[in-house]
């Protein structure tokens, strides 16, 4: 609200103001009236508010006051109009400058300090006068001017609302009859095209029934067609059976029209004869198989030095079971009586002879060369295990031992003197492969010897330690022969 002063001649005292008369002859609204404030800065007026609601009006610089206002004389919620019992009273302070317009008259602020009242506001003293509803005036705070005059309250302004053909939208245009119609004959439509794809109105199925009738049908089906069997498989035995008889007879009938009958000449031999020799020649391997066996000195001779005993297959040729000197089938171990058959050596005795048809010594099976320089040998002490359990690591360092006599033979082409021993600490990792292996020793032998028996080591596979890993020891001691 913006008042100016007014410029005709002032009124005198005691009579009301020219916009004093013209308010009061308004018709005013019956009820309480309420408080309408103008907030005024550098001569213009920033904003005006009606206080709808008889409430509290606040200032200072807080923001939670109902008119912020920059002042530091002030504190930061002041009720500068105090609602009490229903009454509106005015609070200022000391430094605050203004007049109030009563019903009986016009006063100044300083005027009014004698006769208002001292209250505290929060935490600040204060004078408070009461106000009637005909009251008004202005307050100067700081550089801030608030006008204020009691009005009646504004009329409640009604909701507002939509036109009616904003209202009435597409509902009321729709043809409702003619929907409705339409809906039905739908719904009647797509409910008989599905009953007629539904299943609802089958009969119900028995599959006892069912099981029963389809077994039945099963059991009057025809028997299946015999199987034709191809011709070519049923001639082709037949033919060889002929073929068999007619061996036979032809056999006979050459050796009669030859050179005279089994016996006499150098024709074939009967059946009997032929079988009592197969009987014999099986008695004579189960003897060989006798003396073959895994304790027998025949085995641990191949084992060794790689010689061939037959003392042993003469005495069982010369035994009853097996098969004599002058038997049936005639059948000669030889003239010296024992001894061994070395592979390539010609005077040896026992079967060194057989197939022997000259005057010049015994058939060979070829020539043997002689090995120069010499032979290797590696032994391998006991592993010790420490850290988990393996299973199975005598075994598999047992396996190494040939691997290692071919490292020590390679070694020995370069320094046939060279002899000595090595330990290969190998690390088994949780899958029982070699993770490392570490050599110690060895300094009489050659790097090319310890390099191989390292990988030779490093290839192995162990079973999965228990405890997730374990660590092998391998003693190695190589000797020349």
């Amino acid at each position: 609200m913006t008042q100016q002063q007014p410029h005709p001649t002032p009124s005198r005292p005691g009579q009301p103001g020219q916009m004093t008369a013209v308010m009061r002859a308004i018709p005013q609204a019956t009820g309480p009236k309420v408080l309408r404030i103008g907030l005024v800065q550098g001569g213009k007026v920033i904003e005006e508010r009606v206080i709808k609601q008889r409430t509290h009006v606040t200032i200072g610089p807080s923001e939670k006051s109902m008119f912020v206002i920059p002042s530091k004389s002030i504190p930061p919620s002041f009720r500068l109009f105090e609602l009490v019992g229903g009454e509106y009273f005015l609070n200022f302070l000391e430094g605050m400058t203004g007049r109030v317009a009563f019903k009986a008259g016009v006063s100044e602020l300083s005027a009014l300090k004698s006769s208002a009242k001292r209250v505290t506001v929060g935490n600040t003293q204060a004078f408070q006068v009461q106000l009637s509803e005909e009251a008004r005036g202005k307050i100067v705070a700081g550089e801030t001017t608030f006008l204020f005059q009691f009005v009646a309250p504004p009329p409640v302004q009604p909701k507002p609302q939509l036109p009616v053909s904003v209202k009435s939208g597409i509902a009321s245009d729709i043809d409702w009859t003619t929907t409705i119609i339409a809906a039905f004959s739908f719904l009647f439509h797509f409910g008989a095209v599905g009953s007629i794809y539904s299943d609802w109105m089958d009969p119900v199925v028995d599959d006892e029934v069912d099981v029963a009738q389809l077994l039945e049908s099963v059991r009057q089906l025809p028997p299946p067609p015999p199987v034709e069997q191809p011709k070519e498989a049923v001639e082709a035995p037949a033919a060889t059976a002929a073929a068999t008889a007619e061996a036979p007879k032809a056999a006979s009938g050459g050796s009669k029209g030859g050179a005279g009958s089994p016996g006499k000449g150098s024709g074939g031999i009967s059946d009997a004869r032929a079988s009592a020799i197969a009987n014999e020649l099986a008695q004579l391997d189960v003897q060989m198989l006798a003396a073959l066996n895994s304790s027998g000195n025949a085995t641990s001779s191949v084992l060794s030095s790689g010689d061939v005993p037959t003392g042993l297959l003469e005495n069982a040729a010369a035994s009853g079971a097996g098969v004599g000197k002058g038997g049936v089938a005639g059948l000669n171990m030889g003239s010296s009586g024992g001894g061994t058959v070395r592979p390539g050596t010609a005077g040896g005795g026992g079967l060194a002879t057989i197939g022997n048809t000259g005057t010049s010594g015994p058939a060979t099976a070829g020539s043997a060369q002689a090995v120069k320089g010499p032979v290797g040998n590696a032994q391998v002490g006991g592993a010790a295990v420490s850290g988990g359990s393996v299973s199975n690591a005598p075994a598999v360092v047992a396996r190494m031992t040939a691997g290692f006599r071919r490292c020590y033979n390679k070694g020995l082409q370069e320094d046939p003197t060279m002899k000595g021993s090595v330990r290969i600490t190998a690390r088994v990792g949780p899958n029982g492969e070699v993770l490392s292996a570490t050599p110690s020793g060895g300094s009489t032998l050659s790097g090319t010897v310890i390099s191989c028996v390292v990988a030779r080591v490093q290839s192995a596979q162990f079973a999965p330690p228990e405890g997730g890993g374990a660590t092998i020891v391998i003693p190695v001691t190589f000797v020349s022969q």
